[in-house]
């Protein structure tokens, strides 16, 4: 009997694709990339061709061993990696392991269901290497920026930094993003509201728009009031009145893109959360009736759907919603001249799989995600909101005023689904007025003006930095949540109220980036190469060709920069802060503790300074000393709260004469300990009799023999904490879980 062997990234997917294959086949994980560049050096031959170096990665050898056993009783080998070039590149390196071709098999599964598992192994083809060398170009070009400009910041800021094509691209705009905030100005403007009411209930609000037809804008309070005194001793009428349907049509089926952006809006998931439960939805959820992917490839550019979903999804809405809802062909997208388009939309695999129906079967998680897939999925083909819509113009002598009024009088597709909005993005209001005519009076209820002020553009948000990656070409699908995740791991980036702050660390590294790579670390080169590695995937550029083009720009500027780049290890970056010691100017540095203030005058003054962030994320200096009403129990000096490289501890005030010192906080508590009572009254020793005290420890109070170290004697009562308490001290060494301990 022949015998087949499929591989596949996930162990879950392999678990999933084994119930549908039957004995006839074996299933292994790789459980992703078994080879990779080496860690410690560059592995890259500049000077020969750029040839790689790819070895076994550690901890890979047990499973490539595996898969070259498994392949040997095999008829065929069908590579299942994911199908996208990262899934390429995987299928590819373990056909190089097994070092036969003529047995072995390309094959992309894009839904993890019976159905999609058989026709996939019944269909295979080769392997694709113009697909291959643009995932190949694409890690050779981020090692050669990343293992030849990281050290350049190691040198010249901190230990341990990193500097990437893609994410260097990222934190720049989030840092232009908070130049032009800094840099942003307010101007002074001012809004007129009037509430009137006419023949026919309700009143309704008008806005001021202008005058002579045109609008105005109110620069100043002394206009406004001017304006105010007009509409109050004038005679309100409607100028005009304008009604029409409006259609709002339904939204594309998802990206992934789009699918973290609105996981963003609506769930508040991180990118990188939203693609590790998008992966656990695509690769298998065990259901009554079997496992079974409830979803479909979630990395793809496309909103191409397959004839037989669309055929599916639109007997459902015929069926739940009704033909009211139901357009007379499948809604078309449009899909982006720069999509790869390999794979169609993110969708459910089976629409029936009605998110109620499979939620017994889901974390909330997964749950929350899939509900949010199958709605926009549901949606997409639905017919399009229809909402009757007024417009009206007031007048009072030269000046007009309006009002929009909106009713939704067909819901279509947002029966099921509406799209998130963007901080600083209105929703749309269900509005009404009343019956209004041309030239009908109107009454004055009211009117007010009020004062404003433009703001600086907001800064990004998750889903609005995916959003202008997105438009300006830079990054793909697969990289968005990798991205956001590097540039908040490296702290060039907090994330604050949901929005992304740049790190005084990020603003710096930005800068020498910048001044030293201006052609290179820039929107518009790295949109342009990324259009390049498309083409390297479609057989229309030679791999070695971009990447020579590439090199030889960023060569000549890597070389200025290793003797121009300003060195912030010796100059630290300015800020408003001054030496308590000698007056010189305070700078900012990084240590391998983290930030600090530093003297400028060093080596003459070495003073340094511990600082911490605002909720604005400004830095500012710690005190030294906190003083506290506690008595030091060894010499009855005050005691005070002081910085270490580990945080806050209390001190003895008399150092260096006495070097007491003990934590600040207690065991299980927040807060100051209360002081010690000299006049306690405590039981004798129970070992020497001898007189007890009581003392601090590491975790708290303890009442101890006053002869230590002769006597050693603790005596525990209800309430204290012994040194070592609670420690679980036994048998064993203390260095496995115990059995059942949550493994």
């Amino acid at each position: 009997m022949s015998r087949s062997l499929v591989i596949v990234e996930s162990p879950a997917k392999a678990r999933t694709i084994k119930k549908y294959v039957g004995d006839d086949f074996e299933v292994i994980a790789s459980v992703g990339h078994i080879k990779n560049l080496p860690d410690h050096d560059l592995g890259v031959d500049v000077e020969n061709e750029f040839a790689p170096r790819y070895e076994v990665i550690r901890g890979k050898r047990d499973i490539v061993r595996k898969i070259k056993n498994a392949s040997k009783g095999a008829d065929d080998v069908y590579l299942a990696p994911d199908p996208d070039r990262e899934g390429e590149a995987i299928a590819w390196h373990i056909a190089e392991e097994l070092g036969e071709r003529d047995r072995v098999h390309r094959v992309l599964i894009n839904e993890i269901t019976p159905a999609a598992v058989r026709a996939a192994l019944d269909a295979p083809f080769e392997l694709n290497r113009d697909r291959y060398n643009a995932q190949q170009t694409r890690r050779i070009l981020d090692r050669l920026v990343g293992y030849q400009i990281s050290p350049l910041l190691w040198k010249k800021v901190r230990q341990g930094l990193s500097a990437g094509r893609v994410q260097s691209v990222a934190l720049k705009m989030i840092s232009d993003r908070e130049a032009e905030i800094k840099a942003f100005v307010p101007r002074e403007f001012w809004r007129i509201a009037a509430q009137v009411v006419g023949e026919n209930p309700p009143e309704f609000v008008v806005k001021y728009h202008g005058s002579g037809g045109k609008r105005r804008e109110i620069p100043d309070g002394e206009l406004a009031h001017s304006i105010v005194a007009d509409l109050r001793a004038g005679t309100l009428s409607v100028g005009e009145v304008k009604r029409r349907k409006a259609y709002r049509k339904a939204p594309a089926p998802f990206i992934t893109s789009r699918l973290q952006q609105e996981a963003s809006r609506k769930l508040r998931f991180t990118p990188k959360k939203t693609m590790h439960v998008a992966q656990s939805l695509y690769e298998g959820v065990d259901l009554e009736h079997g496992a079974q992917g409830l979803i479909t490839y979630m990395r793809t550019d496309s909103t191409r759907l397959s004839g037989d979903s669309l055929a599916a999804v639109r007997g459902f809405i015929d069926g739940r919603y009704g033909g009211e809802f139901l357009p007379d062909k499948p809604n078309q997208f449009a899909v982006k001249k720069s999509a790869q388009d390999a794979h169609e939309a993110i969708r459910p695999t089976d629409v029936n799989n009605e998110p109620d129906k499979v939620a017994p079967y889901l974390t909330a998680d997964q749950l929350k995600l899939y509900r949010l897939i199958w709605n926009r999925f549901v949606a997409c083909q639905m017919k399009p909101a229809v909402f009757d819509q007024v417009n009206v113009t007031v007048v009072c002598g030269d000046h007009q005023l309006r009002a929009k009024g909106s009713t939704l009088v067909f819901a279509g597709f947002t029966r099921v689904y509406t799209e998130g909005k963007d901080n600083g993005e209105e929703d749309d209001k269900d509005i009404r007025l009343p019956a209004l005519v041309d030239g009908q009076e109107l009454k004055l209820v009211g009117v007010e003006p009020t004062q404003h002020f433009t703001e600086p553009p907001p800064r990004y948000t998750d889903s609005t930095l995916i959003r202008d990656l997105e438009e300006k070409g830079i990054g793909r699908p697969s990289t968005y949540a990798m991205i956001l995740s590097n540039i908040q791991d490296r702290e060039y980036v907090r994330k604050r109220k949901g929005k992304l702050h740049p790190t005084d660390l990020g603003l710096t590294v930005n800068m020498l980036l910048s001044e030293s790579f201006p052609d290179i670390i820039n929107e518009r080169f790295t949109a342009e190469l990324e259009s390049r590695l498309d083409s390297v995937a479609e057989g229309k550029l030679e791999w070695l060709g971009v990447l020579d083009k590439f090199y030889h720009q960023f060569e000549s500027q890597l070389a200025v920069a290793k003797t121009s780049m300003r060195n912030i290890k010796r100059e630290g970056v300015p800020t408003e802060y001054t030496c308590d010691k000698c007056k010189s100017p305070m700078v900012l540095k990084w240590g391998r503790n983290g930030q600090f203030l530093a003297c400028s005058a060093f080596p003459d003054c070495r003073n340094t300074m511990n600082v911490e962030q605002d909720e604005e994320g400004k830095i500012k200096p710690v005190d030294r000393e906190v003083a506290t009403d506690e008595k030091c129990e060894k010499c009855d000096s005050p005691m005070v709260i002081k910085h270490g490289r580990y945080g806050k501890f209390m001190a003895c005030s008399g150092f260096p004469e006495c070097k007491n010192t003990r934590p600040l906080q207690a065991r299980g508590k927040v807060g100051d300990e209360p002081p010690i009572d000299p006049d306690e009254e405590l039981p004798p020793c129970p070992k020497c009799g001898s007189e007890t005290v009581r003392r601090r420890g590491r975790y708290g109070t303890f009442i101890a023999c006053s002869a230590y170290p002769k006597c050693k004697t603790i005596v525990r009562s209800k309430g204290d904490q012994a040194p070592g308490k609670g420690r679980g001290k036994g048998k064993g060494k203390g260095k496995g879980r115990r059995k059942g301990a949550g493994s």
